[in-house]
């Protein structure tokens, strides 16, 4: 280990003693750059510094338009809404994506496949019913289903019907589930 050192130090006077030597020599050289390379040099400067900018800018120039951007409201008068509101809020989307969540995924690739099951059927209400009557008939039927309740191995239709429940009332994945399934 000493010696690598050794030679590091080595290599470091070696290297500063030409620099020293190299900057003390009297070589009479000039740069001439003949116009081409000038007309070369300043375009590709022209194209790196347009480059920068749209790269800097992308967000700007790309930038998704909302619904508020479309309507005349009052509150673009004096700014208000850009004071309190940011594009990194629930309407902002980043640039090539599309806001596909895991249950999006989910019941896409059951339609596909054909697998995807009538939620509704399971827990045994019509596509038009209440969050009160889906809660009163999961329960209704999480008693007569249960596998302690009823001491036989009744835990994949539990968990099937707890799916139901877990898609069926929470609203928003609701929503989804009957945009991709539609009863006729």
């Amino acid at each position: 280990m000493y010696k690598f050192w050794i030679f590091i130090v080595l290599a470091i006077l070696i290297g500063g003693i030409q620099a020293t030597h190299a900057q003390n020599s009297n070589l009479d050289m000039e740069l001439e750059v003949t116009d081409e390379e000038k007309i070369i040099l300043f375009s590709g400067f022209a194209i790196a510094v347009i480059g920068l900018f749209l790269f800097l800018a992308r967000d700007i120039i790309l930038r998704r338009k909302t619904s508020y951007d479309k309507e005349e409201l009052e509150s673009k008068k004096d700014k208000t809404f850009e004071k309190y509101h940011s594009d990194w809020g629930d309407d902002y989307e980043e640039l090539g994506q599309r806001r596909n969540t895991k249950d999006d995924k989910e019941f896409r690739e059951a339609l596909n496949n054909d697998r995807l099951p009538n939620y509704y059927e399971i827990i045994g209400v019509t596509k038009d019913a209440t969050p009160d009557e889906i809660k009163r008939k999961f329960r209704e039927l999480a008693k007569k289903t249960h596998p302690d309740k009823t001491k036989q191995n009744s835990e994949e239709e539990m968990a099937r019907l707890n799916k139901a429940y877990e898609i069926l009332s929470d609203k928003e994945r609701r929503e989804k589930y009957d945009k991709y399934f539609r009863i006729d």
